[in-house]
């Protein structure tokens, strides 16, 4: 397990090192949410100030959150695996005294979480203070927000890990990867909240993991789901966490069998 901790504190210090980037994602994740304040704030209001649970406040703070969570959770299905599986790379990882999978999502979690300091947080921050939010006022919603946030890091790793195994078939792999990004982060409720979609649309969305990466810790976080509720969510998360990890390996596994690099 140590070296899964080193891995994690190299990814940590890896992401550490683009503060320019950082700071542009902390740019852009204050504009994107003041036009998600601006749109989803008229909806609200439209609706007579309530909307499916969501009042100006919750709505707040699903905004602020989920913009918080944004460079944490890959959603963009880019992944350097699926890079070093083309080059030939991938050849060197496998030769290693480590499972190949494991040092990948320890890697991506590192990065994760160091996001949330520059980027994260602040944007968080800025919504609280020149919007407002409505949050919790016991510590349970965010003890149990904490867990089912690392859980969304990992499911996201995880499940971009699984995409990135498509190398072993694919010569190239973007075009996969952008339907990846255009369907995760509609699912994750990156845009609206998923209970705004019509109730055939948030059946699907509750079938995959991606509601599991962003908006139940959302959920969690906000308080807007206690109890018996909380626990189910965090076992969903509990369930696409062992999904993506099986597949990954599954994959990985069948992928090696057949990978062939140049000079053998």
């Amino acid at each position: 397990m140590r070296i899964y901790g080193r891995l994690l504190h190299a990814g940590i210090r890896q992401q550490s090192t683009y503060r320019l980037a950082a700071l542009g994602g902390l740019i852009a994740n204050a504009t994107f949410g003041f036009l998600k304040v601006a749109m989803l704030f008229a909806t609200v209001r439209a609706a007579g100030g309530t909307l499916h649970g969501y009042d100006i406040g919750s709505m707040s703070t699903y905004i602020w959150l989920s913009q918080g969570m944004l460079g944490s959770i890959n959603l963009n299905g880019r992944t350097d695996f699926s890079d070093r599986i083309k080059t030939g790379d991938v050849a060197i990882d496998f030769i290693r005294p480590l499972n190949v999978q494991g040092a990948h999502v320890a890697t991506e979690l590192g990065r994760s979480i160091w996001a949330l300091i520059p980027r994260g947080v602040p944007s968080i921050l800025i919504g609280a203070v020149v919007v407002g939010m409505t949050v919790p006022s016991t510590p349970l919603p965010y003890l149990a927000g904490i867990c089912s946030l690392l859980l969304g890091f990992v499911i996201s790793a995880t499940a971009v890990y699984s995409l990135g195994t498509a190398g072993f078939w694919l010569i190239e792999t973007h075009g996969i990867q952008t339907l990846y990004m255009v369907v995760s982060g509609f699912l994750a409720g990156l845009f609206v909240p998923i209970y705004l979609f019509p109730h055939w649309l948030l059946a699907v969305a509750e079938v995959t993991p991606f509601p599991s990466m962003l908006m139940y810790p959302t959920n969690i976080l906000s308080g807007r789901t206690t109890g018996v509720d909380t626990v189910a969510l965090l076992a969903q998360q509990v369930f696409w966490l062992g999904v993506t990890v099986l597949v990954g390996h599954a994959l990985t596994v069948r992928g090696r069998r057949k990978l062939e690099v140049q000079g053998g």
